[in-house]
């Protein structure tokens, strides 16, 4: 399968990167090879992740067998498409860790099928969306995704530093240069509560000077961490080409409002989030793709009223019941599935693993933020295409 690759694109700005960081008056050199040994995505999948895209973390639908669900998997896929989202990512925490593991063996069908749907209603709606493929666990296996994922079809890979929780910054750059070696890198900021780890300013601004480290997910939940991903981008000289996405399920509104204007050099760099990469995306999806064309319109206009400060509240309000922040997001996935077994596109909350389920109260608050905010749900429009997208 083609998706347009080319190694060392010499029409890409990443060509003239500096290989030689300057941080806090201390130069440091990195050994990252020449710009031919990296893949870079077509020239269109950079600009649409530069010009900001709705991009739901794809779950994963099974059957009351527990078994994987085609079917539903397949009619999830083609509501993404059709609720404007111009991005999916799949294989990534939403859609289970445990895809990888051998008694499932789900890893290469759930992504080659993802790949398969998005390319038919591309052609039938002769538009384009970025496919990213979520990559993890030691080097050896993120490399083998990274080239699967790559020859599968994928665009970028959103690249999970969970497995390498004790490695140092030089051990850290290592692994990612591997990876970045197979398909252009998204980085992921991932919070500690879903499995990740804390990473320093020194090594995102490491991380940022890899040729093809195209976007980064921030999502520490976390301002202070969120800062230090802005500052390495602008630290660096990359603002204007890695493409920064939200993935902070509780500050989606306000992350998508801001922009960040950090000094370097005696300049102010401004800079913000392009979209998001959201397990909150995966579901109230075409109310997402019409959120991120709103704060787009705020952003540009000269004031920002507070009606957008009562949303931001509303959207953080209904991410919490999603994701069971009561329980410290121990419901997060179980959470969405709810939401879209009420829709009618899960037929019920399984996750692979059996212990992965509903905690105590948390349909009740599901229910809660339906009343609440019904605004900010797309059901109407579900049922109008559900026995389509089933077919």
């Amino acid at each position: 399968m083609s998706v347009g690759w080319v190694r060392g694109n010499r029409r890409n700005t990443f060509t003239s990167i500096s290989l030689i960081l300057t941080a806090n008056s201390n130069s440091q050199a990195l050994d990252l090879g020449t710009v031919n040994d990296y893949p870079f995505p077509p020239a269109w999948v950079l600009d649409a992740l530069r010009s900001g895209l709705v991009i739901p973390a794809h779950p994963l639908a099974l059957n009351d067998a527990r078994r994987f669900d085609e079917r539903r998997q397949r009619a999830l896929t083609r509501y993404y498409h059709a609720a404007g989202a111009q991005g999916v990512a799949v294989g990534v925490h939403t859609t289970q860790f445990e895809i990888r593991l051998p008694q499932h063996g789900l890893f290469k069908p759930v992504l080659e099928l993802a790949v398969e749907t998005l390319e038919a209603c591309d052609a039938g709606a002769r538009r384009k969306t970025v496919r990213i493929s979520g990559i993890c666990g030691p080097t050896e296996q993120a490399v083998a995704e990274a080239r699967f994922a790559r020859e599968a079809g994928y665009h970028v890979g959103l690249l999970s530093l969970g497995a390498l929780r004790d490695a140092d910054d030089a051990k850290l750059i290592a692994h990612c240069q591997a990876v970045a070696q197979e398909m252009p890198l998204m980085g992921f900021y991932l919070q500690p509560a879903a499995g990740g780890r804390l990473l320093s300013i020194d090594f995102w601004r490491r991380f940022v000077a890899i040729p093809n480290a195209v976007a980064i997910k921030i999502a520490p939940f976390n301002r202070y961490q969120t800062l230090d991903v802005i500052r390495a981008v602008a630290e660096t000289g990359r603002a204007g080409e890695i493409a920064l996405y939200t993935g902070n399920d509780d500050s989606i509104v306000l992350d998508l409002l801001t922009d960040y204007v950090i000094e370097v050099g005696g300049k102010k760099v401004r800079l913000g989030m392009a979209g998001g990469l959201l397990g909150h995306w995966a579901c109230w999806t075409r109310k997402a793709a019409e959120l991120l064309e709103r704060c787009r319109q705020w952003r540009r206009s000269a004031t920002i009223p507070s009606d957008a400060l009562t949303l931001a509240a509303q959207v953080t309000d209904a991410n919490a019941a999603f994701f069971d922040a009561a329980h410290h997001f121990r419901g997060c996935i179980a959470g969405i599935h709810e939401v879209l077994r009420r829709q009618g596109l899960f037929s019920n909350v399984l996750c692979l693993n059996p212990h992965e389920t509903l905690s105590p109260g948390q349909a009740d608050e599901i229910e809660r933020v339906y009343r609440s905010y019904p605004e900010l749900n797309d059901d109407e429009f579900v049922r109008a295409h559900l026995d389509e997208w089933l077919s």
